[in-house]
C-alpha cells in the first residue's frame, strides 16, 4: 500500500507529472516489493513556493514515498534509489525523495467491492 506524493514547482513548464507518476509506479512495481495495483500516486503543482532566498527563478521536484513501517534499511534505500532515478531522468530540477513510514497500527484499508 505505498503512497507517493509528488510536488513540483510551477515553473517546470515541460514537466509531465502524469508520465512521471506512471514511470515511478512502474519502477516501484519492478522492485518486487509491491503489488502493482497497490501503488497509489498523486501530484501537486506548487504555484506558490520559494527556493532559497534569491528572486531568480528556481525549480524543485519532491517525491515523498509512504510505506508500511518495518521495511529493512536496504529495501528503503532500493526504493528511494528507484524513485530518484526516475526523477533525475525526467527532470533537471533538484530532486528529493524521502521515505515516510506508515505505522502499521494506524493503517486502515477499505477495499471497494
Amino acid at each position: 500500500m505505498p503512497h507517493l506524493t509528488l510536488e513540483y514547482s510551477a515553473n517546470l513548464n515541460t514537466f509531465d507529472a502524469k508520465a512521471t507518476l506512471l514511470a515511478i509506479n512502474t519502477a516501484l512495481a519492478a522492485t518486487g516489493h509491491f503489488v502493482e495495483v497497490d501503488i497509489k500516486s498523486r501530484s501537486h503543482r506548487c504555484d506558490t513556493y520559494a527556493v532559497g532566498t534569491a528572486s531568480a527563478p528556481r525549480a524543485f521536484v519532491h517525491a515523498d514515498l509512504a510505506i508500511l513501517s518495518g521495511r529493512p534499511l536496504d529495501t528503503r534505500r532500493e526504493l528511494s534509489a528507484s524513485v530518484l532515478a526516475v526523477l533525475q531522468a525526467r527532470c533537471s530540477a533538484p530532486a528529493s525523495d524521502p521515505i515516510s513510514p506508515i505505522h502499521r497500527e494506524y493503517s486502515r484499508s477499505n477495499a471497494a467491492s
